[in-house]
């Protein structure tokens, strides 16, 4: 197929590219490099530098696509609280861009990257993509609308439509960022270091950590397979692991003597998560199939950032 990645020099959308491309697609991508890095790219993906909200650059890039990759976001909780106006505009407002621009040139096929953060705090564990959402950062609720627009839009002008809502993907290449860094590239960082972990919160909150290549996995499926025009479903590990957990992992495989710290100055945020799987086993024949242990096993031999070890931090 020709296919369009959005965000595709991104954690995951290069690791989708590449994976798609090694299948023999042909390839295309659209990032503004804000968060992405071209570099990652195999050098059979067809690069394009650009805004997501560029209609005119969308119709070009569109022209004879089979399916699209909706990846391009904004995907930082923490800044979203202090920019909800700048989230709104490219996840809600890129979006309804795409969507009108894959109308005029007649894309079939748009899969579209959510997040498991939407849920918010439940009730019940699994979560399960029955449940009410309740988003609660801008980041959350701008995927929650971009969701709505996604299955609503697609309906009116006949376009295929398939969300997933991921959940804590992690693996190698993923961001450190300075601040609000994902906490499995943070904590692995830290290790190495010999610097202290430091967890928000108590660390007892769980989160469903899920490697990169599984989600690609379940992107890849979403592509071809029957029967999911307008589902949402979960993609996740389906199990469950405190941050403290997480954080003596990362002591093990590391063999750090680093210390844990906790800091009750910033919240641990929701307190328990886990995908329901049942939906992406029953429609996309997902099965995850990196245990959280080789997850880390892989990132920490795969990253080039953490080969190094001791020596250079």
């Amino acid at each position: 197929m020709r296919i369009l990645v959005t965000g595709g020099a991104g954690f995951l959308g290069s690791a989708l590219a590449n994976a798609l491309v090694r299948q023999g697609h042909e390839v295309l991508v659209l990032d503004d490099l804000s968060a992405g890095d071209q570099t990652r790219l195999d050098g059979r993906v067809f690069f394009h530098r650009g805004e997501i909200t560029n209609r005119p650059k969308l119709w070009t890039l569109l022209q004879g696509v089979q399916c699209v990759y909706h990846l391009a976001a904004r995907v930082l909780v923490a800044e979203s609280l202090l920019y909800p106006r700048e989230y709104n505009e490219v996840n809600v407002g890129g979006t309804v861009a795409l969507l009108e621009a894959m109308r005029d040139v007649g894309v079939p096929r748009l899969v579209f990257t959510s997040s498991g953060a939407i849920y918010g705090v439940q009730s019940t564990q699994p979560l399960s993509e029955s449940l009410p959402p309740h988003p609660q950062s801008p980041y959350a609720v701008s995927k929650l609308a971009a969701e709505y627009y996604v299955h609503t839009i697609g309906a009116l002008w006949g376009t295929t439509t398939v969300v997933l809502r991921v959940f804590n993907a992690y693996g190698p290449g993923q961001p450190l960022l300075p601040s609000h860094s994902p906490v499995v590239p943070r904590f692995i960082y830290q290790a190495l270091g010999g610097g202290s972990l430091v967890i928000f919160g108590n660390g007892e909150q769980t989160r469903d950590f899920v490697y990169v290549d599984d989600v690609v996995r379940a992107l890849i499926a979403a592509a071809t397979a029957p029967d999911v025009n307008r589902c949402t479903i979960n993609i996740g590990s389906g199990e469950e692991t405190s941050i403290l957990k997480l954080a003596q992992h990362v002591l093990t495989l590391t063999g750090s003597s680093s210390n844990i710290i906790y800091s009750p100055v910033e919240s641990g945020g929701v307190i328990h998560m886990r995908a329901d799987l049942t939906l992406a086993r029953r429609l996309l024949g997902y099965e995850p199939q990196v245990p959280l242990e080789e997850g880390l096993r892989r990132t920490l031999a795969e990253d080039p950032r953490f080969k190094r070890g001791k020596s250079n931090r």
